[in-house]
This record gives structure tokens, C-alpha cells and sequence, in this order.
């Protein structure tokens, strides 16, 4: 189903709108226009740094951690976010991406503040030969100069991150963690760590900046667009996360 993923996302849904639009100009002319404005407009309007902080802010309810939360947890699960094929820099093949840099600093950070335990949880996307875990644990070790106690390399959805770090946190009689990720992340992963039986304190990190003054704040650019698709991905995850669950709960209704 990723390629439906894909489909829905900019900036190919907006392509695929004016191409649709361009198409349909002949007969029905009112149609047409109306889809390539739409397509190419949309386009631009999600390119400027205002809708994309729009977009973010609406996903980050939570607010950081403070120093009494990570005290009463357990364990530190910090989440795989992707990975950057054949980097050459830092001799490991692959390694982490920009986003799971982050929860990674953040992660070292919290461990240092507390002496927490760190599992680090992420597994082969796209069938690669090293799980994403394994990425992490090196970068945290060799970067960041932290140990991490258990690598969870098993999973690929965040429903699955939850389910086997759960298996291992409970197999070592621990319940609550500071579960890292980005703000706009952390309220779909949450729930299912929760259903997976362990006590969540978020610990969310790379908050959405605020647009800049001006007209600064409605200059499209591909930076933005980025962030914009990024928090459209996340809106149809949780709507998809969510039907999935009240598919389930009337299922167990009846």
C-alpha cells in the first residue's frame, strides 16, 4: 500500500492534478482549470513556511519533558526514523537520517540527565542487510559516546516498534519509559505503546519553528514543502491508524 501512500502525497498529488486537470481542459474546460489551479496553487500555498508550520503545530500537542517525568521512568525507547543509504562518512554503510539524528541527541541528552537505560528500536524498512537499531546503537556509541542497552531490529511500523520493544522492556521488568521522537510523531506512537502494555512518557523533540516576519512567511521554498509533506504523511497515518482501531473495537463488539 505505499504506492497509495505516494499517490496522496505531495508533490506528486499535485502533479497528478494538473496533469488530470490538462486532460479534461478540452471537454470540460471549467474542470480542467479548476484542477490545474488547484494542483499548482496548492503546490506553491504548501511550499511557504506558514502552512507548513500550520500543518506541524496541529500535530504537537505535547510539551517537553521535564526533569521530575524522566525521573519516574524506567528505560529510554528512542525511535527509528529512517535511514541514509551508502553514507560514506562515517564508515558504517548506511546511517542514520537527519530526523533519527535528532531523536538521537535528544536521547543521549535524557540518558545523560538521568543514567536511564536506552533501547533503540528499528528494523529493515526495505529488507536491508543492517536493521536500522544497529545504525543507531553505533551512532550513539561512537558519536555520542552513550551505551544503549537492548536494540529492538525487528520492526517496521511504529505499531511494531511498540509491540517488540514491549517484549523486551517487560522481559526485563521494566513498564515506564520516555518514549523520543518528534513532537509531530509522538501522539500516533504513543497509543501504541500504550496498547502495548508499557506506561509512556513522551519526551518529543525538533518542534515546529514559527514562520519568519513578512512576507518571508509566504515564500515557497523546497525546504518547506518538505515538512509540509512530512506532516501530511503523519495527518493520513493517524487517520489510517484510527480507522484501523474503530474497525477493531466494533470487531471485538461484536
Amino acid at each position: 500500500m505505499n504506492w497509495l501512500k505516494y499517490l496522496l502525497l505531495p508533490p506528486l498529488v499535485n502533479v497528478l492534478l494538473a496533469l488530470l486537470g490538462a486532460l479534461l481542459w478540452r471537454h470540460m474546460p471549467w474542470l480542467g482549470g479548476l484542477l490545474v489551479i488547484v494542483g499548482v496553487v496548492g503546490l506553491l500555498v504548501l511550499a511557504t513556511p506558514t502552512a507548513s508550520y500550520w500543518l506541524r503545530q496541529g500535530l504537537e500537542p505535547q510539551r517537553p519533558i521535564d526533569t521530575a517525568e524522566l525521573q519516574q521512568a524506567e528505560a529510554i525507547v528512542i525511535l527509528g526514523g529512517g535511514r541514509d543509504f551508502e553514507a560514506p562518512e562515517f564508515g558504517w554503510g548506511d546511517a542514520p537520517n537527519n530526523a533519527t539524528w535528532r531523536r538521537l541527541a535528544y536521547g543521549a541528552k535524557l540518558h545523560r540527565d538521568s543514567g536511564l537505560p536506552i533501547l533503540v528500536s528499528g528494523g529493515r524498512l526495505h529488507d536491508e542487510n543492517v536493521p536500522e537499531a544497529e545504525l543507531m546503537a553505533a551512532a550513539l556509541r561512537e558519536v555520542f559516546d552513550v551505551p544503549v542497552a537492548w536494540q529492538e531490529g525487528q520492526s517496521r511500523t511504529t505499531a511494531e516498534n511498540a509491540r517488540y520493544s514491549a517484549n523486551i522492556l517487560q522481559g526485563e521488568g521494566l513498564q515506564r519509559v520516555a518514549l523520543v521522537s518528534q513532537a509531530w510523531h509522538l501522539p500516533r506512537a504513543m497509543p501504541e505503546f500504550t496498547r502495548a502494555g508499557l506506561e509512556v512518557i513522551p519526551a518529543p523533540t525538533e518542534f515546529a519553528s514559527s514562520p519568519p516576519p513578512g512576507l518571508h512567511a509566504w515564500l515557497p521554498r523546497a525546504y518547506h514543502l518538505r515538512h509540509s509533506s512530512q506532516a501530511l504523511h503523519e495527518w493520513l497515518g493517524r487517520g489510517v491508524y484510527e480507522l484501523r482501531n474503530t474497525l477493531f473495537r466494533s470487531e471485538d463488539a461484536e
